[in-house]
């Protein structure tokens, strides 16, 4: 079972998890710019990104939960770097 930090303010909410799962699930690219990034992870917005996330966990037979935190003032998340999907494959 894999958890996943849920971080919600009063405004919106974000799901934390790695950029390389992102990647290992082949959903990097479907990310929108509405969700963020700090160092190698994504936290993605609730609306929709999220969405793809769990889609892609339930297609590859990957159960999950959530650990749930909620803030009564506005995310540090929101001042974090805009995701962008870095798909640089090294070829040896």
């Amino acid at each position: 079972m894999k958890t996943f930090n849920y971080f919600a303010d009063p405004g919106h909410a974000w799901i934390k998890c790695s950029k390389d799962l992102l990647k290992n699930l082949g959903i990097a690219d479907q990310i929108s710019t509405w969700s963020y990034m700090r160092g190698n992870y994504a936290y993605l917005e609730e609306d929709r990104d999220a969405t793809v996330l769990c889609n892609a966990l339930i297609r590859s037979g990957i159960d999950f939960k959530f650990r749930e935190y909620f803030g009564n003032r506005r995310s540090r998340i929101r001042k974090y770097k805009t995701y962008k999907t870095d798909l640089t494959i090294s070829e040896n």
